[in-house]
């Protein structure tokens, strides 16, 4: 038995993993990654493939960027814990002040926590006391997009309800309102980016037009649907959205855990439309994969919300022991060096450029129905709503085999490079990508 058998019989034991099959794990010899670098993804038997997925959409400057590395060994010889009930530490003082900085317009407060589930938990829970401190209880229900999703907490859970993950929960779940999303790969009114006038978003219009006294917000994610399938929409929505929630006293809550941090072509994916939330989510790229730290920024209107008044304790009773320590805002700090130093959104402007091209060529194959692509990621949804799903699985199946990993989504295959990836393992990425869905279909496309 190699080394990676008797773990693999090992991990079948004893480890149980998330978003996977078990009938898969004990059928399939799956790769046991032992190191990375870069773009690459190096497992025990000696195999290297590039990392299309920028390992769940986090590791957006590479693995194991020197920068990153240093700055949670340093920190760690210094200061390894401290927590920010009632005291602080430099690390996180420092990160509050740059984000701040950093986030479109009035946001500008910061409260830490450790993963995107909890940092759309944070945000649900402000809105909500929100409008329990300024005397507005009544206003106690979330409007979110079908199917969005914004982690897999029983908060998280109830404005991105996926019936696929979620249907034992339901009982224990309070259901938001929803709106229809903007799915441009399906447009219900059959329009082209040329010709949409946002029809679809007269459902959200209607839903919180009716409702409006009893809604906290409005949840989206920006620019992009991402478990949805990669739905990439248009700034113009958000533009719309945020007019809307003005006019309504309603706040709105960006998630961009997975979209900010440059994966759009911009630092924040609101940036596109010129528009500021009133919570923004943050996570995944946040320490570029490095370590779990994830942030909900808001405004000082809404900060302020929550200072005692007349006499009544309004305190957000909510944290996390390792909410903002300073190992990880040391890596935090790290990221936003990387980003201002390397100007990596300009460097990253060719590599974009190629993947953009590379997802029109897609768009050619027969078996593909539609492709898209912002910034850097690019979507290919496989023709034929029937068995889709199935010649997704197998291209992945065949992309591993040739050295690229990617996870579908349904019908739907992407690609998601860290922003670091050369022209070169674009190109790369691009052609292991377009033989698996040739060989995966051929013959039934």
């Amino acid at each position: 038995m190699t080394d990676s058998d008797a773990l693999r019989k090992l991990d079948r034991a004893h480890l149980w993993h998330p978003f996977s099959r078990i009938d898969a794990i004990e059928g399939e010899a799956f790769p046991v990654i032992e190191r990375a670098e870069g773009v690459w993804l190096y497992d025990t038997d000696g195999r290297a493939y590039l990392d299309g997925i920028s390992s769940w959409w986090c590791v957006n400057l590479g693995h194991r960027h020197p920068r990153l590395v240093e700055a949670a060994r340093r920190q760690m010889g210094v200061l390894d814990q401290s927590i920010l009930g009632n005291m602080s530490h430099a690390g996180a003082i420092r990160l509050a002040a740059r984000l701040a900085a950093a986030t479109p317009g009035e946001l500008n407060r910061v409260f830490f926590a450790s993963d995107g589930s909890s940092a759309t938990e944070a945000a649900l829970k402000m809105a909500l006391q929100y409008f329990s401190n300024l005397g507005r209880p009544e206003r106690h229900r979330f409007v979110s997009l079908v199917d969005g999703y914004h982690g897999d907490t029983l908060g998280a859970v109830g404005v991105g309800y996926v019936e696929a993950f979620h249907r034992p929960y339901l009982p224990a779940v309070r259901r938001s309102l929803e709106a229809d999303s903007p799915h441009c790969f399906h447009c219900p009114f059959a329009k082209e980016p040329a010709s949409c006038d946002l029809e679809c978003f007269a459902s959200m219009d209607a839903v919180v037009g009716e409702h409006r006294e009893q809604i906290a917000a409005v949840i989206v994610e920006p620019l992009c649907q991402g478990a949805a399938g990669m739905r990439i929409y248009p700034a113009k929505y958000l533009r719309r959205l945020r007019a809307l929630c003005d006019e309504l006293g309603v706040l709105l809550i960006a998630d961009e855990i997975a979209v900010g941090f440059g994966r759009t072509g911009r630092l924040f994916a609101c940036e596109h439309a010129g528009i500021c939330p009133d919570i923004l989510c943050l996570g995944k790229a946040m320490t570029g994969g490095l370590l779990p730290l994830s942030a909900t920024v808001v405004t000082d209107r809404i900060h302020d919300a929550f200072r005692p008044a007349a006499g009544a304790d309004r305190t957000f009773y909510h944290g996390h022991t390792t909410c903002g320590s300073p190992v990880t805002t040391a890596v935090g700090l790290a990221v936003l060096d990387v980003f201002e130093q390397e100007d990596i959104l300009a460097a990253a402007g060719p590599a974009m450029a190629a993947l953009a091209g590379g997802f029109d060529r897609l768009a050619e194959l027969p078996a593909a129905h539609r492709t898209a692509s912002l910034g850097m990621m690019g979507v290919v949804e496989l023709a034929g709503a029937s068995g889709g799903a199935e010649r997704a699985r197998r291209a992945a199946a065949v992309a591993r085999e040739r050295g690229l990993f990617v996870r579908p989504l349904g019908n739907v295959l992407y690609l998601w490079p860290p922003l670091t990836t050369p022209v070169e393992l674009i190109e790369k990425m691009l052609e292991h990508l377009t033989a698996a869905i040739e060989e995966a279909t051929a013959g039934n496309s």
